[in-house]
């Protein structure tokens, strides 16, 4: 800010898919594209981030094929307040769960204490995100690969919004005084919603 040292920050709070645009991922979405664009000394770069990828999808793989015993997780379940196991469950369904975490399940789990020492922190906190939330980073993922498919949708020319009576009166005025030339641009205006874009897509013949 003005006036202050403090740094200029992106908050991503208020961005699209907010949970695939995280900080922690930053140098695995970025750091291939600052390759391409021709930055040098990139080498000492990629081979972390080569690194990096192969600890996230160890500690995923894990998750995927492990389980584990009442015996071994009640009693830390019941620290935070979280229902007790009545059977043995894969980890990736117990990870989900609000307040557990993989350095918690680690205590209870020898094989996933022993994966995880072997494992630097800020791997363990993106693998942990990627795990937790897998469900919801596939739906955003699918979400993403929709909306970039909107970018090749482009409107006529001399398309005139005010026609198109099914649109919201607020998305007439908006798209009338913006002129998108996609759908993907007209879904990023405010007050365009959803419901607008669909009945765009309709429109298109999409």
């Amino acid at each position: 800010n003005k006036g202050t040292k403090e740094p200029y920050r992106m908050f991503t709070s208020r961005a699209e898919n907010r949970i695939l645009l995280r900080q922690d991922n930053a140098d695995l979405r970025l750091s291939p594209k600052a390759k391409e664009l021709g930055m040098r000394s990139f080498e000492d770069r990629m081979h972390r981030l080569e690194e990096k990828k192969s600890a996230i999808k160890e500690v995923q793989d894990f998750f995927e094929k492990h389980s584990i015993r009442p015996d071994e997780v009640n009693g830390y379940l019941e620290t935070i307040n979280s229902s007790a196991l009545k059977q043995q469950v894969k980890l990736k369904s117990l990870i989900t769960r609000p307040g557990v975490s993989m350095k918690g399940l680690a205590d209870c789990h020898p094989g996933l204490k022993e994966l995880l020492s072997r494992v630097r922190a800020e791997d363990i906190e993106t693998a942990e995100t990627d795990v937790k939330y897998a469900g919801y980073i596939l739906k955003e993922k699918e979400m993403a690969e929709k909306m970039n498919r909107l970018e090749d949708v482009f409107f006529y020319k001399d398309i005139d919004f005010h026609t198109i009576k099914a649109l919201s009166a607020e998305a007439r005025e908006k798209l009338t005084e913006i002129k998108p030339q996609t759908i993907g641009q007209a879904s990023r205006i405010s007050g365009v919603s959803p419901a607008d874009i669909s009945v765009l897509l309709v429109h298109m013949g999409r």
